[in-house]
Formats: C-alpha cells, sequence, structure tokens
C-alpha cells in the first residue's frame, strides 16, 4: 500500500476523482461540549508540516519520509517570511484585515498559501515529487521566482506537473483567475521562456532523479504539441463554501447531495468559460477544494508559522 509523505488523507477526503476533475473536504469532528466542529486545526496543522518541503524543496536535504525536526520547520519559516508577499499579508491580516478576491495585485495573493495547499495535494494524491522550488531561488529583493505555481514531476511515467493556484473567497473568481493563468501562461513562447529558467536553475542541483531527462524534456526544440502530451495541469481553487456552516457533519445525505451539485455545477462553469484556443491539447485536472473559513486558515496559518519564526531567531 503507498505510504503518503504526509498522511493527508487521515484529514482530507478525496471525494471526486476523475482524469480532469477532482474535489477535496475536510469534514467535521467532536468538540469538547459535545457538539461539532470543523477541523481547521489538524488542517493547518498538517500544512504547517508540509512548509519545509515546500519552502526548500529537496534542494536542502528534505526528508521524503516526513521526518522534519523543529530546526528545519523554523528555518522554513523564517525563509517564508524573507518572501515579500507572505511579509506583508501577515500583516494585513495581524491587523484585523484580509486579500479581497478583487485584488489587483496578484503577487500579493500568493502570501496567503494557495500554493502550499497545492503542493500538499500533488505529493499525498497525485504521487508527485517537487522538481523546483520557487521560493528556494528567491531573488535578492526577496521576490520568489516568478512563473507556475508548482513544478512537480511523476518519475513512473516521465510527466511533468505544471501547477497553478487560487486561495478565494468566491469560487467563480478563483476559476476565472485560473482561466486567465492558463491563457497568459500555455503559449509556445512564455513555455519556452519558462523551461529555459526552470532548466537553468536545475544544473546548479546535483540531487534531482534523471536529472538528464527532465533538463532534455525542458530545453528539446520538439513540437509544443508533443511536449504538451506530457505535461500535466492541475488547476487548485480553494475557495470558502457556505455548506461547512450550513451543515456540522459531512456523511449527512443533505450535505453529500449538496456538494456533489455544487461540485459538478463549477465544473460545468469551468468548462464553459475556458476559452483557450487549443484547450484539448491541455491535461487539465480542475481541482476543488472547499473550505469553511478562508480568512480563519489563512489567520491560523500565519499564526503557526510566526511562532516557528519567533523560535528561529
Amino acid at each position: 500500500m503507498y505510504k503518503t509523505p504526509f498522511g493527508s488523507e487521515n484529514i482530507i477526503t478525496h471525494k471526486i476523482n476523475e482524469v480532469d476533475f477532482s474535489t477535496f473536504l475536510v469534514g467535521f469532528d467532536l468538540d469538547d461540549n459535545g457538539g461539532k466542529v470543523y477541523r481547521l486545526k489538524p488542517l493547518v496543522k498538517k500544512l504547517t508540516e508540509v512548509i519545509h518541503e515546500f519552502a526548500f524543496g529537496f534542494h536542502e536535504d528534505t526528508q521524503t519520509d516526513n521526518t522534519q525536526t523543529l530546526n528545519k520547520l523554523t528555518d522554513a519559516a523564517i525563509s517564508i517570511y524573507k518572501i515579500d508577499a507572505f511579509q506583508k499579508v501577515k500583516d494585513i491580516y495581524d491587523n484585523g484585515g484580509e486579500i479581497d478576491d478583487d485584488l489587483e495585485d496578484k503577487y500579493l495573493k500568493r502570501g496567503e498559501f494557495g500554493e502550499l495547499i497545492l503542493h500538499l495535494l500533488l505529493r499525498d494524491f497525485y504521487k508527485t515529487v517537487p522538481l523546483l522550488s520557487k521560493i528556494y531561488f528567491k531573488d535578492s529583493l526577496g521576490h520568489a521566482v516568478h512563473g507556475f505555481d508548482s513544478v512537480h514531476i511523476q518519475e513512473d511515467n516521465g510527466t511533468l506537473w505544471l501547477g497553478e493556484s487560487k486561495l478565494y473567497t468566491n469560487s467563480k473568481k478563483g476559476i476565472k483567475e485560473l482561466i486567465n493563468d492558463i491563457k497568459e501562461h500555455f503559449k509556445s513562447d512564455y513555455l519556452k521562456s519558462e523551461f529555459i529558467l526552470i532548466s537553468k536553475k536545475l544544473k546548479h542541483l546535483n540531487n534531482i532523479p534523471n536529472m538528464d531527462y527532465w533538463l532534455n524534456t525542458l530545453t528539446n526544440s520538439g513540437a509544443l504539441i508533443e511536449k504538451l502530451k506530457t505535461i500535466n495541469i492541475p488547476l487548485l481553487c480553494t475557495y470558502q463554501c457556505d455548506l461547512f456552516s450550513k451543515y456540522d457533519d459531512e456523511i449527512l445525505d443533505e450535505f453529500v447531495t449538496e456538494y456533489l451539485e455544487e461540485m459538478n455545477s463549477l465544473k460545468k462553469y469551468f468548462d464553459d468559460n475556458n476559452d483557450h484556443p487549443f484547450k484539448t491539447n491541455l491535461n487539465i485536472i480542475l481541482i476543488l477544494f472547499p473550505i469553511q473559513n478562508k480568512k480563519e486558515m489563512v489567520k491560523a496559518l500565519h499564526h503557526k508559522l510566526s511562532l516557528l519564526q519567533s523560535i528561529g531567531e
């Protein structure tokens, strides 16, 4: 039986699992008063465990069996807050604010951890390995390198996973932004320049399995239509969903029915609005992860990381 790197399947349920469509959820548990509570704390704790691998990839002796020490986690938290977007977002939430869905500064929104959630889902549910950590290769101004939100690989089938993520209050706004992302990123010139950038950074590493294969995959001059056959594109929309306030039990028939209706409605919305000129050549996997409260999750994550950061300083 496959042992996942982080064991998040004990907290996150993979509800719909199709070739081009996946959905996840976190349910409820008993609280100390005998009622039910959304499992935010276990989710935040699990995401915190991922922070070292997310920050450093396999570039600084990250353990794939998830045996991080406290020192590794504190180092990762410190590195996260050296990224300008994460520090600014932390300050906003610490002062009682929140990042609006309509914020034009897309770079700032990355400080809300959408990429971290995507990293965890890819690792535990799709058996990928991170090829490159953007945060590890941050530039001198404290910005993470730009490009895709995740660059992972599957060694067993030679597949490259280029992912995008959104963490929004409104699901449809998040999906619209994902559609904009693929229109911007999946075109010949952008992919060519991004592959060159990734390959240059890989050459500075010595612990990437089958390095020659991946360098050749990224830099060969083959036709784009052939390259796209070996690329999977996970598009994650994590968003705030009223169902987790309306109900307190994810196995109720009423909850399940409404959940599946909402998920399928959003998949249809994506399909109806995805007007990429060569969408039939893109191996897209739409991933929906509704949560109870976006603000509370982001605040809790920043609180956890701030504590780790303070220990290491």
